[in-house]
């Protein structure tokens, strides 16, 4: 999809319905870590840093699945907004972020914890709260957190 498709003002971009229809599935695997939803944060920080990441995305920047991501690998987000600022070319931004993440990344247990955002008693709450705002509480495809930023960018129709 083309990042010129019409705004929703209901999603979870509700904040002023800018939504990037450019930006990967937190599901697609970082191609040298394995490490879900992190080509996504690596490409929200490279619009951030181009001036080009909507105001809707701007609030849960560093926040949200980012920030998660981030406790799991033990780093700070302005770690990796460093790397990605700092690289000269993919190659050596996938080395700079090698270079601070722990050896050990536990892919499997992220992943798996990506996946299941949302499915929680907690979590389950949340999510109708998110679909009712979005006009889709009916939905029984959307069970998670990462279904819903799909959705919300016509990755899930």
């Amino acid at each position: 999809m083309s990042a010129e498709q019409p705004t929703k003002p209901n999603g979870f971009s509700e904040a002023t319905g800018e939504i990037c229809y450019d930006l990967p599935s937190s599901y697609l695997p970082h191609p040298a870590t394995g490490l879900l939803h992190l080509a996504r944060f690596l490409a929200k920080i490279q619009k951030n840093l181009k001036g080009e990441l909507p105001k809707s995305y701007q609030r849960n920047f560093c926040k949200g699945f980012d920030r998660f991501l981030c406790l799991h690998l033990n780093v700070e987000p302005e770690q990796v907004i460093t790397c990605v600022r700092e690289a000269s070319s993919t190659e050596d931004l996938n080395a700079k972020l090698l270079a601070i993440f722990p050896k050990d990344m536990r892919v499997h247990v992220w992943n798996r914890e990506l996946v299941q955002k949302g499915m929680s008693e907690m979590g389950r709450e949340a999510l109708s709260d998110a679909k009712r705002k979005m006009g889709v509480e009916n939905r029984t495809d959307l069970i998670s957190f990462a279904d819903m930023i799909d959705f919300d960018e016509g990755r899930i129709l």
